[in-house]
C-alpha cells in the first residue's frame, strides 16, 4: 500500500483497512465502504481525501476479467463504491469537493460505460436464452448411462431444457451493473447544483466523442433522457446550452456526428420545454440556423475549408441533405413545444434570416452565390413551415404582423416554383386555425359541401381589421401567383386551399365580393391570355375558378348564385371537361388544344353574379367593377416584367362618391407617338439650354468690364427692391383701435397709439 495512504488523510483504522485490502484487489470492500459512506459523522474532517477511492472504484467499474461472473461482481463493487463517495462528500461543503473536473472526469465515465455495454448483454443473453430454448425443444431427451456404485443405471435428462428456478431469477437481475450504473448517475445528477450542472455534463459528451457514439445515437438519446429527467427542472436550459457549444465545437465533424448531435438536441429540448428553457430560446435557433447555413456551404464546396485541396476530407451530398433534415425537424419539434408569444418571436427572427434581393439583404452573385441563396431560403422556409404547423393564434394582426408579411410576400414573387410553393404553405399554416386544411387537399366540385364537415367561425373583429389592412396585399400576390408559367398541381391545390381558408376564417361580405372579383379575373386570365401561358396552365386556372366559385357559392347560400354555378359547371361537364378540376388535376389530364373560342356558356359571368348577389344584400357596385392588382416595387423581384408592361402601368383611382368625378379629364393614353414626341422635345430643350449656357459664358468671357459691371449692378439693385417690398409686408406695426392712416404709397398703413391714450367701449371697462 501507497505511504500517501497514511495517517495524514485517513483518520479512521477502517478507511486505512480499506485502501489497503483496494490496493491488492479484493472486491468485499466496497460494501463496507457503503456502509463507513452511510455514517452520520457530527464532524466532518477536513483532511480526508477520497482521490484514492475514486480512482480505483473507477478501475473496477471497468474492469475486464475473463470470468464473466467475477467481471461482473468487480464492476458491481466499482459501482457501490462510486456510490459511497457521492453520498460521503456530495451533501457536505466542508469535504472535499467531489464535483472537481479530477473526479467527474473519472466518476461519470465510469458510470456510463457500463450503461453503453447494458446492450451488448442484454443480446447476449436473448441469444442464449434463444440457443437454450432452441436447445430443449429440438434436442431429444438421450439417456445418459452413469456408472454408479451398485451398478445400476440411471436415465437422466438433459438439464439444457429446464426453466430457472423463479427464486434465483430476481438474484440475477439485481446484479446487473447497468441498472446500478443507472441509479447512481440519476442519484448523482439530481445532487447537482446551478455550478456544478456543466462539469457533470462536460464529461458525458467527452465519452460519447471518444467512443463515437453519436452517429448509431441511441445511446447518446438514452443519456441525455436520463440527464434531463434527473436534474433539476431549473437548470435544463444549462444542458441546452452545453450541447449547443459542443455543435458549435463540432461544425466540422462529419455528417453523421452532427446528425446525432442534433437529434439529441432535439429530445432534450423538448423535455426541457416542459421545464424551463431560460435565454436560451432564441440561442437555440439561432445556432441551428448558423449550422444550417455551413452545412449548406460544405455540401456546395464539397469540403469544410472552402477548397478541395490534398488531403482535405470529401463531404458526402447525401449526408448533408440527412443533417438539414434533421436540423430542420429539431427546429419544429422545439417550436411546437412554446407558448404562443415565444413562438411568434421564433417565427419572426427565422424569417429575417431569409435573404430576399433587397437593400437590408444582399445576395450573393455568381452561379455558386445563387446556388447559396437558393439553397438556404428554401431551408429557411422549411424551418418556418415546420414552426408555422399547427400554430393557433385567435388574433391574425399578431401571428402575421405587417414586417413579416411583407417579407414573406415578397418571397412569393420570386421565379423558384419551390419557393413559391412553401411560401403558399406557410400562409395556409397561419390561416388555417380549425384544422380543416386537409379537406381541400384536393380540387373538386362537390355538389353538397356538407359531407367535408367544415369547421366555420363567426369573423372577429380582430380579424376584420386584419383583411382591411392586408386584404389587398393578399388578393395581388394570389393573382400574381396565378400568373406564373411554371405552376404544376402542386400550386393551384395550395392556391385553392388559400381561398378557401381565407373564405371560412376571415370572410366577412366585403371579403367575400372582393374574393369572386378576384376569381372572375383569374378566368379573365386565362381566357385572355395575355401572358402567353401554357394550355395546361389556362385549363388549371379555369378549373380553380369553377372549384372556388363552388364553394363560395354554397358557403353564401343564396339560392340564385348557386343555381347560375352549377349550370355553367353542368355546361363544362357536358361539352368542356377540360375546364373543371376532375379532368385537369389527374396523373393524366384532358386538356385542350384549343382554348381561344370558349363560348359564353362555359364562363361565370361577373353581370350576371353582381345581379344575383345585389339582390342578397351584396356590394353591387363592388361587384360589378373588375379586379385590377397595384403593381408595386416588389414586382421587380419577379424579374419578368417587359419594358412594355412598365410603359403600359397606369394607375386610376376611382371615387364613385367624389363630386369632382365630372370635372375629371381622362388620363392621356400612352402610345409610341407620344414616347417619340416626348423624346424630341426633350432633345430641343436640352440644345436650348445648352445654348444659353454659351452665350453667357461668352459674354462673361469677351464682353468689357463696365458692361459687366453695370449688368451685376442692375440685379442687385432688383434684388434689393424685392427684399424692401418682402419687409414692408412682414414687418409692420401691431394692429389699432384707432383705425389706419395712408402710407406714403398710397397703401393703408397701420398706426400704433399708446395703449393709456385708446379708447375702449365702456362694456370693456370695469
Amino acid at each position: 500500500m501507497a505511504k500517501g495512504l497514511g495517517d495524514a488523510r485517513f483518520q479512521s483504522p477502517k478507511a486505512r483497512s480499506m485502501a489497503g485490502h483496494l490496493t491488492m484487489n479484493f472486491p468485499s470492500p466496497p460494501t463496507q465502504f457503503v456502509k463507513f459512506a452511510n455514517i452520520e459523522e457530527d464532524t466532518p474532517s477536513y483532511h480526508r481525501s477520497y482521490d484514492f477511492f475514486v480512482s480505483r472504484f473507477s478501475e473496477m467499474c471497468h474492469s475486464g476479467h475473463e470470468d464473466l461472473e467475477i467481471k461482473t461482481k468487480i464492476r458491481m463493487s466499482g459501482i457501490k463504491g462510486l456510490q459511497g463517495v457521492v453520498r460521503k462528500t456530495v451533501n457536505d461543503e466542508l469535504q472535499a469537493n467531489i464535483w472537481d473536473p479530477q473526479h467527474m472526469d473519472k466518476i461519470v465515465p465510469s458510470l456510463l460505460f457500463n450503461l453503453q455495454h447494458v446492450e451488448e448483454a442484454e443480446s447476449e443473453s436473448k441469444a442464449a436464452s434463444l440457443g437454450a430454448l432452441a436447445l430443449a425443444f429440438y434436442q431429444p431427451a438421450v439417456p445418459l448411462k452413469v456408472c454408479i456404485p451398485e451398478g445400476k443405471t440411471v436415465m437422466v435428462l438433459g438439464s439444457l431444457g429446464r426453466s430457472p428456478s423463479p427464486l434465483q431469477a430476481p438474484e440475477k437481475e439485481k446484479e446487473i451493473p447497468a441498472e446500478l450504473a443507472e441509479r447512481c448517475l440519476r442519484e448523482l445528477l439530481g445532487r447537482a447544483a446551478f455550478g456544478n450542472i456543466k462539469n457533470a455534463i462536460k464529461p458525458v459528451l467527452v465519452h460519447l466523442d471518444n467512443h463515437s457514439l453519436w452517429e448509431p445515437k441511441v445511446f447518446a438519446i438514452r443519456c441525455f433522457k436520463i440527464i434531463m429527467y434527473s436534474i433539476q427542472p431549473q437548470h435544463s436550459h444549462l444542458v441546452i446550452q452545453q450541447l449547443l457549444s459542443h455543435l458549435d465545437a463540432n461544425s466540422r465533424s462529419a455528417a453523421t456526428v452532427r446528425s446525432g448531435i442534433v437529434e439529441v438536441l432535439s429530445e432534450a429540448a423538448v423535455i426541457a420545454a416542459t421545464g424551463s428553457v431560460g435565454p436560451t430560446v432564441l440561442e437555440m435557433f439561432n445556432t441551428l440556423l448558423r449550422q444550417l447555413r455551413l452545412s449548406i456551404d460544405y455540401a456546395l464546396t464539397g469540403s469544410y475549408d472552402g477548397a478541395i485541396s490534398l488531403g482535405t476530407k470529401i463531404i458526402k451530398e447525401h449526408e448533408e441533405r440527412m443533417f438539414q433534415e434533421a436540423v430542420i425537424k429539431t427546429i419544429g419539434s422545439f417550436a411546437s413545444t412554446l407558448p404562443t408569444y415565444q413562438r411568434s418571436e421564433v417565427i419572426l427572427f427565422i424569417m429575417s434570416k431569409v435573404p430576399l434581393p433587397s437593400l437590408h439583404h444582399p445576395m450573393e452573385m455568381g452561379r455558386t452565390g445563387e446556388n447559396r441563396n437558393r439553397l438556404t431560403q428554401i431551408m429557411l422556409l422549411k424551418s418556418l413551415l415546420q414552426v408555422s404547423t399547427g400554430f393557433q393564434c385567435n388574433n391574425m394582426m399578431s401571428a402575421l404582423p405587417s414586417n413579416f408579411l411583407d417579407r414573406l410576400l415578397s418571397t412569393a414573387l420570386m421565379e423558384d416554383a419551390e419557393i413559391r410553393l412553401f411560401v403558399l404553405e406557410i400562409l395556409i399554416s397561419f390561416i388555417d386555425r380549425h384544422g380543416n386544411r386537409h379537406k381541400f387537399s384536393t380540387i373538386s366540385t362537390l355538389s353538397d359541401i356538407s359531407v367535408l364537415k367544415l369547421k366555420v367561425d363567426k369573423c372577429s373583429r380582430q380579424d376584420t381589421i386584419f383583411m382591411k389592412k392586408h386584404s389587398q396585399q393578399l388578393y395581388r400576390h394570389i393573382y400574381l401567383s396565378c400568373k406564373e408559367e411554371a405552376n404544376v398541381q402542386q400550386h393551384y391545390e395550395a392556391l385553392y386551399g388559400l381561398l378557401a381558408l381565407i373564405s371560412i376564417e376571415l370572410a366577412n361580405e366585403e371579403v367575400v365580393v372582393d374574393l369572386i372579383r378576384l376569381v372572375l379575373a383569374v378566368q379573365d386570365m386565362a381566357q385572355v391570355n395575355e401572358e402567353n401561358l401554357p394550355v395546361y396552365n389556362r385549363c388549371a386556372l379555369y378549373a380553380l375558378g369553377a372549384a372556388y366559385l363552388n364553394l363560395i357559392s354554397q358557403l353564401t347560400t343564396v339560392p340564385a348564385f348557386c343555381q347560375h354555378i352549377h349550370e355553367v359547371i353542368e355546361s363544362r361537364k357536358k361539352e368542356a371537361p377540360y375546364m373543371l378540376p376532375e379532368d385537369v388535376f389527374v396523373e393524366r389530364p384532358g386538356l385542350s388544344q384549343n382554348l381561344d373560342g370558349v363560348v359564353i356558356e362555359f364562363l361565370f359571368r361577373q353581370s350576371k353574379i353582381s345581379e344575383v348577389l345585389g339582390g342578397s344584400g351584396y356590394n353591387a357596385d363592388r361587384l360589378c367593377l373588375p379586379y385590377i392588382p397595384q403593381l408595386t416595387d416588389e414586382d421587380r423581384l419577379s424579374k419578368r416584367k417587359s419594358i412594355g408592361e412598365t410603359i403600359s402601368l397606369q394607375v386610376e383611382v376611382e371615387s364613385r362618391n367624389s363630386p369632382e368625378k365630372e370635372e375629371r379629364v381622362p388620363a392621356e393614353e400612352i402610345t409610341y407617338e407620344t414616347l417619340k414626341k416626348a423624346i424630341v422635345d426633350s432633345v430641343a430643350v436640352e440644345e436650348q439650354e445648352r445654348e444659353r449656357r454659351r452665350q453667357v459664358v461668352e459674354k462673361f468671357q469677351k464682353a468689357p468690364f463696365e458692361e459687366i459691371a453695370a449688368h451685376c449692378g442692375a440685379r442687385a439693385s432688383l434684388l434689393q427692391s424685392k427684399l424692401n417690398q418682402i419687409f414692408e409686408i412682414t414687418i409692420r406695426p401691431p394692429p389699432s383701435p384707432s383705425g389706419t392712416i395712408t402710407a406714403a404709397y398710397g397703401q393703408p398703413q397701420n398706426h400704433s397709439i399708446p395703449v393709456y391714450e385708446m379708447k375702449f367701449p365702456d362694456l370693456c371697462v370695469y
